[in-house]
C-alpha cells in the first residue's frame, strides 16, 4: 500500500467505501481512476441518506409534527457544517443548489442580468468547463455584450498579464475555475481576485474541482461567489451550494418562483422570504443535502491538509510512471495542479485507451472533459485523464501503468 501523509490511513479509508472492496463492485474489484467526474462515497454518506429515508422522512420548514422537525434539524444542520468547512461568515451566505452547474446558472440569471449589459464585457478563462462558459455566452448573447477570454500557453498556466490586460471600464464580471478539469491546473485565483477588485468587479469562482482536494476558505479568497458539488466532495448527486457574499445575494431577485421562497402571497402581490430560501424555491433535496452534510464531515474528519498532501504524493508518483512510458504525451504540465494526470498516446485514440483499461479492471475518462476551448488550444480532439481521490494508492497507479503497457502491445507499440 501507497506510503500515507500523516493523518491518513488509505487502507481504512478504503474499507469506508463499499464499492471499492472485493466482492461488493466490479468484478474483478474496480481501480477507480475517475474521481474528477465523480467520486465514490462512503458509508457515511449513504448511511446518512438512508437514515434519512428511514427514520425523518418528512418535508422541511414546514411542518408541526416531529418527523419534521427532526428533517429540518438535520437539513439546516447540514447548511451549517458546510458553511463552516467552506469558510463563509454566515449560514445565510449558503445556498443550496442542484450543483456548480445550476449555482452558476443562478448568478448569471439574476446577479449578470442586473449588471451586464449592451457592449459590455465577461472575462472567462481558456480552461473552463462548459459549465463556466456557456451560461455567460447566453448572458451576453442576450445582453448584447462581449465574452473576453483569458488565454493560456502550452503548459495550461493562465497569461496573467493578458488576464490584466482584458479590463476595461466595460468589465462587468469575472468567472474563474479554481482547479482545472481537464488538466489539473491550481489557478493563482487569490491573485486574480485581487487584480479584479482592484478594478471593482466582481468575481465567481468554480470551486469543483477544488473543494474535494484541498481547502478552502471563501472569506479568505475574497470571492464574491464559489460553487461547489457534493458528488464531486464524496457526496450525492445532485446537490450543491453557491456561497455567495452577502450584500449579493441580498440584491439578486428569486431565481424561482414557488413554495418556501415567499413569506406572503396574493394575487396582487407577493413578499419573498429571507435568504438564503428566497433563492431556494420549492421541496429542496433534503436527503442529498444530508448527505452533503455528511460528506463534509468525513472530510472535516480526515483533515484537508492531509487530504491534500496525500493526492500530491499521488499526483507526483503518477505523473512520473506515465513520463516514463514511451509513445504517450502529457497533457497539462503546469508547475501547481492537482489530483489530474492527463495524456494521449500515439496513434490511438483516447476512447481504445479507455476501452482496453476498462477490460483490465481500470476506470478513467476519455474525451474533452467537458472542457472543448482546452482541447482546441492544445490541439487534441480528447484526452485519457486518470484523476485522484483519498482513496487511491500507489499500487492503484502501477496499474494504470500495467494497463496502458497493455494498451501499447495491443496496437503493437
Amino acid at each position: 500500500m501507497t506510503s500515507p501523509s500523516p493523518g491518513i490511513d488509505v487502507a481504512q479509508i478504503r474499507s469506508d467505501f463499499p464499492i471499492l472492496s472485493t466482492g461488493a463492485g466490479p468484478a474483478p474489484p474496480c481501480v477507480y481512476l475517475d474521481s474528477a467526474a465523480t467520486s465514490q462515497k462512503p458509508n457515511a454518506v449513504i448511511d446518512a441518506i438512508g437514515d434519512y429515508y428511514r427514520y425523518d422522512n418528512a418535508n422541511v420548514h414546514r411542518g408541526v409534527h416531529r418527523l419534521s422537525q427532526r428533517a429540518t434539524d438535520a437539513y439546516e444542520g447540514a447548511r451549517d457544517r458546510i458553511r463552516s468547512f467552506l469558510g463563509a461568515r454566515q449560514r445565510e451566505e449558503i445556498v443550496f443548489t442542484r450543483g456548480t452547474t445550476e449555482a452558476i446558472n443562478l448568478v448569471t440569471n439574476t446577479f449578470g442580468r442586473s449588471r451586464v449589459g449592451p457592449g459590455d464585457d465577461v472575462i472567462v478563462s481558456a480552461m473552463e468547463h462548459h459549465s463556466n462558459i456557456v451560461p455567460w455566452q447566453m448572458l451576453c448573447e442576450a445582453a448584447g455584450a462581449n465574452l473576453r477570454v483569458i488565454p493560456m500557453d502550452d503548459r495550461g498556466v493562465l497569461d496573467l498579464l493578458a488576464y490584466r490586460e482584458l479590463f476595461s471600464e466595460k468589465t462587468r464580471m469575472v468567472a474563474l475555475v479554481h482547479v482545472s478539469n481537464a488538466l489539473g491546473t491550481i489557478n493563482p485565483i487569490v491573485e486574480m481576485i485581487q487584480i479584479a477588485h482592484e478594478r471593482g468587479v466582481p468575481v465567481l469562482v468554480d470551486g469543483a474541482q477544488a473543494a474535494p482536494h484541498m481547502s478552502v476558505n471563501v472569506a479568505e479568497l475574497d470571492c464574491d461567489f464559489y460553487a461547489v458539488s457534493a458528488h464531486k466532495m464524496y457526496g450525492p448527486t445532485g446537490i450543491g451550494v453557491l456561497y455567495g457574499k452577502r450584500q449579493h445575494l441580498e440584491s439578486m431577485p428569486p431565481y424561482q418562483g414557488g413554495g418556501d421562497m415567499i413569506r406572503y402571497v396574493t394575487f396582487e402581490r407577493t413578499e419573498y422570504n429571507t435568504l438564503p430560501y428566497r433563492l431556494e424555491a420549492g421541496t429542496p433535496n433534503i436527503a442529498g443535502a444530508i448527505g452533503f452534510g455528511a460528506a463534509v464531515e468525513y472530510l472535516e474528519k480526515l483533515g484537508m491538509n492531509n487530504v491534500a498532501a496525500h493526492e500530491a504524493g499521488l499526483l507526483e508518483y503518477a505523473t512520473n510512471r506515465v513520463s516514463e512510458l514511451s509513445g504517450i504525451r502529457l497533457i497539462g504540465t503546469a508547475p501547481h495542479k492537482a489530483g489530474v494526470v492527463s495524456f494521449v498516446m500515439d496513434a490511438v485514440h483516447p476512447h481504445d485507451i479507455g476501452t482496453i483499461l476498462d477490460a483490465e479492471g481500470v476506470a478513467i475518462r476519455t474525451g474533452h472533459h467537458c472542457a472543448q476551448p482546452v482541447m482546441d488550444r492544445l490541439g487534441v480532439p480528447a484526452t485519457a485523464r486518470a484523476s485522484f481521490g483519498v482513496y487511491n494508492t500507489r499500487e492503484d497507479v502501477d496499474a494504470l501503468i500495467a494497463g496502458l503497457i497493455r494498451v501499447q502491445e495491443v496496437f503493437g507499440e
